[in-house]
């Protein structure tokens, strides 16, 4: 038998939380599916920048999924795993890739403007139990997405 998560957060709200964080590890890695697939097939005359644009973001993303999962399992719950897991749990659609640049840059902003959402649903949640380290680490999260969204949006000319 195992033994109890003694934590100081209650096990009702450790489950709730690492819901919102399986949340946040599927839209996560589907927008790093995505951004590492249009770093493989971005064309144009602003090939080398948006290569290379994109690989330093799906870099950031990798390794903040390991983080995001592990935490979920220090709450004492599974973390997703598999495409057909991640499908159930995101809204983030499955890159073309013969998608223009330009719009592959589009979709990828309000990609991260959809995690940056859920980040914040997460905050909420996780705040509201009292799970400080949850709420930093999505803190964080929320922090690097809205910078790619912010990196996107000045790529694309806008504010």
């Amino acid at each position: 038998m195992a033994e109890a998560i003694k934590t100081g957060i209650k096990t009702d709200d450790r489950k709730k939380v690492a819901h919102e964080l399986s949340k946040m590890l599927a839209d996560s890695f589907a927008v790093y599916a995505k951004t590492h697939g249009y770093h493989w097939n971005v064309r144009g005359p602003e090939f080398f920048q948006l290569h290379t644009l994109l690989e330093q973001q799906y870099r950031e993303m990798w390794e903040a999924l390991d983080e995001i999962a592990e935490r979920i399992r220090a709450l004492g719950e599974y973390a997703p795993q598999g495409q057909s897991a991640f499908a159930n749990l995101t809204s983030i659609k499955e890159g073309k890739p013969e998608t223009e640049a330009m719009d592959m840059l589009k979709e990828l902003m309000r990609d991260h403007e959809a995690v940056i959402a859920t980040a914040r649903a997460g905050i909420e949640v996780s705040d509201g139990a009292g799970d400080e380290a949850t709420t930093d680490l999505l803190t964080q999260r929320l922090a690097a997405h809205e910078k790619a969204a912010w990196m996107l949006r000045s790529t694309l000319g806008g504010r």
